[in-house]
């Protein structure tokens, strides 16, 4: 983070945020940053700082676009000049908005590209870690199933000689009845 001071007592440090459409070609994007600073340099600022936050779906759509693509600059101007800025800045084609406000004393600057890439780092590194914890937890369950399943083949042929058992038995009894003489069938 990045605390600005203005360079005079005649200057004061302010925040241009522009946005402009997209899909729009590389040339183009820069012709219209070049542009836009050409107009800060028209005023007098001083750029200290620009972060492009790159591209961003719109709320709704302006000038056809639906996605746009944010760029921030923090100036160090003379507020006499303000206006005259704000206004060549409407007319510049290809910008679909603008805003400028002067930042409260004791402002940090924080570069929200680097934030947002550090963000996606980190995300990327949870999403691995989750896929993991997937992989483990069913590479658990299928160790566990595959104990079940080796237990009860285990268990299993003691039980087929339990019914070989009572399989005799019971063929034992019936060739009984069979040969019973008493028994009129």
């Amino acid at each position: 983070m990045v605390q600005f001071t203005p360079s005079s007592e005649d200057t004061r440090i302010y925040e241009v945020c522009v946005l402009h459409g997209h899909p729009i070609s590389q040339k183009e994007q820069s012709d219209l940053l070049k542009q836009v600073e050409a107009l800060f340099e028209e005023a007098g600022a001083t750029v200290l700082e620009k972060d492009v936050w790159g591209r961003r779906g719109l709320a709704y759509t302006i000038g056809g676009y639906d996605d746009g693509v944010y760029v921030v600059y923090y100036l160090d101007m003379d507020p006499a000049k303000l206006k005259e800025m704000d206004q060549a800045i409407r007319i510049v084609p290809g910008v679909l908005r603008h805003i400028i406000v002067k930042p409260p004393k004791g402002y940090e600057v924080v570069k929200f590209s680097e934030e947002y890439d550090e963000w996606l780092k980190d995300r990327e590194t949870e999403h691995e870690r989750k896929k993991q914890e997937k992989e483990e937890e069913l590479k658990r369950r299928m160790i566990k199933k595959a104990q079940v399943r080796d237990k009860k083949d285990a268990d299993a042929p003691a039980e087929k000689k339990e019914d070989a058992a009572d399989d005799k038995d019971i063929t034992a009894e019936i060739d009984k009845l069979i040969d019973d003489d008493d028994l009129q069938l």
